[in-house]
């Protein structure tokens, strides 16, 4: 899923291609993707682009008359840039922002759809979409910490939480913990001072770092490879191959859809945490430490 780094990325090759710029058609063949009735597609046609905003990991156009077209682009949503009057997509294609210069198509390469699209006028509309998570960026430690402590989770699920913290999601709260130092079982009540300081600032500097870095991707081009999978991240995405900081096998716990990359040496003390399918199918014989690991032979490789 596109998250905050990849989110202001989008907004700042999009900014100097449409703001300014009429909507002249918005193309919407997907029954799925619009999620409101009210206003309809063509009171947001022909209206110009005043702005773009990020609401947490959401793309916000906001248009004459203070109209808006909210963007979520969820875990397989992705925009391109192509010349104007381009056609959609037959097999992934959901929509079309027509503007006298280009076409922006939202594509989904995902049979369950689900990016969509919502349209509202006025401030008060537009805050009803809002989960309300802090903006780290622009948070002091005393803010990010009094949200820490609102809900008892673990801090994997506080990071991920958009009602808690905007625009972070599965990949860089698995980079923002490797890079703090702290387990993501690890429960938000039993942190330290010390621990929320490092934590704060392992999360700024994570999501700064990552803007920068497909900021230089980027260039004056239009991001065309977002994904959750990057070279250089540090654990996520990287189960079984080596933690660049202490070269110990990264580790990841499976769930629903979703799952935790870690690294035991950095993050844990050396205690690997139960991964739910595999450790039920081991039970009693689950290791409990890397060394118990590489003794079965299951350690550091590359995946096959």
């Amino acid at each position: 899923m596109p998250e905050l780094p990849d989110i202001v990325v989008y907004l700042e090759a999009l900014g100097p291609r449409v703001v300014g710029r009429p909507l002249e058609a918005l193309r919407i063949p997907s029954p799925f993707l619009l999620r409101t009735v009210d206003p309809p597609v063509a009171d947001v046609t022909g209206r110009v682009v005043q702005e773009l905003r990020r609401l947490g990991k959401r793309i916000v156009f906001r248009l004459d008359d203070d109209y808006f077209i909210v963007l979520h682009l969820m875990i397989a949503g992705r925009l391109r840039w192509q010349p104007r009057g381009a056609a959609i997509p037959r097999r992934y294609g959901l929509a079309a922002f027509d503007f006298p210069n280009a076409t922006l198509l939202l594509t989904e390469a995902s049979k369950q759809q689900r990016a969509s699209i919502h349209l509202a006028r006025g401030a008060r509309a537009l805050a009803a979409l809002d989960r309300g998570g802090l903006e780290v960026l622009e948070a002091d430690l005393s803010a990010f910490q009094e949200t820490l402590a609102r809900e008892r989770h673990t801090l994997k699920r506080a990071l991920t939480d958009p009602r808690l913290f905007s625009g972070i999601g599965n990949a860089y709260s698995d980079e923002i913990l490797h890079a703090a130092r702290l387990s993501p079982l690890q429960l938000t009540s039993t942190l330290t001072n010390e621990e929320v300081a490092r934590l704060h600032q392992a999360t700024r500097a994570t999501l700064r770092a990552w803007i920068e870095r497909l900021r230089a991707e980027t260039g004056d081009g239009f991001p065309e490879k977002v994904t959750a999978f990057r070279e250089g991240m540090a654990v996520h995405g990287r189960y079984r191959k080596p933690c660049p900081v202490c070269g110990s096998a990264v580790q990841r716990i499976r769930y629903a859809e979703n799952e935790v990359n870690y690294c035991p040496t950095c993050q844990t003390g050396g205690r690997l945490l139960a991964d739910r399918a595999l450790s039920r199918l081991l039970k009693q014989d689950w290791p409990r430490s890397l060394e118990e690991l590489e003794a079965r032979g299951l350690g550091a490789r590359e995946p096959s």
